[in-house]
């Protein structure tokens, strides 16, 4: 014959699941009022138990071992409270700017049509430098986008420095009238 007492042998013959429930409707308002005389309202305090149950029912074995349930559950509802509380009180300092401040702080990130301006200058660009001569469109692309000096350039199309200097103006000149 065992020698355990019959409410040991009562929690072996359960299985956990159901010891939770068991526990959680037995001990629900002791729960539910340790919660409240920690600062909760009745609502806030169900949901802090309900979301205690969501907890356990996820390790209900946790439960076998206890000497007092009523207490671990008491407990474990007090702590969550606890949580809860300190989460509200941070969301409540991060989110209290009103709608006028939020407005008024800069914004690191560019405007949502600011990429299909750019497109547009882009496509602009690209027509403006078309229309150049072909000499001055080489000697443009070669100077803006291969990063050539002037001196590099003459010697590469055998032109004179001042030659180049005189395209590089007028390339300039056009594509800015083209982007205005």
């Amino acid at each position: 014959m065992s020698s355990s007492s019959p409410a040991a042998r009562i929690l072996d013959s359960v299985d956990s699941n159901e010891l939770l429930n068991r526990a959680m409707e037995a001990h629900y308002a002791d729960m539910t009022s340790a919660v409240r005389r920690r600062g909760h309202p009745s609502a806030t305090a169900r949901d802090v138990v309900h979301d205690l149950y969501l907890k356990l029912a996820a390790r209900p074995d946790i439960l076998r071992n206890k000497r007092s349930i009523k207490a671990f559950l008491c407990r474990a509802a007090i702590n969550l409270g606890i949580d809860r509380q300190r989460r509200e009180a941070k969301e409540a300092r991060l989110f209290s700017g009103s709608e006028r401040e939020a407005l008024s702080m800069a914004s690191n990130c560019n405007a949502p049509d600011y990429t299909l301006e750019v497109e547009a200058r882009l496509a602009q660009l690209r027509e403006a430098i078309e229309e150049l001569p072909e000499r001055r469109r080489v000697v443009f692309i070669l100077h803006r986008l291969h990063h050539f000096t002037p001196d590099q350039i003459s010697l590469r199309l055998n032109i004179s420095r001042n030659m180049v200097d005189r395209h590089l103006r007028r390339a300039l000149a056009h594509c800015l009238d083209r982007m205005l």
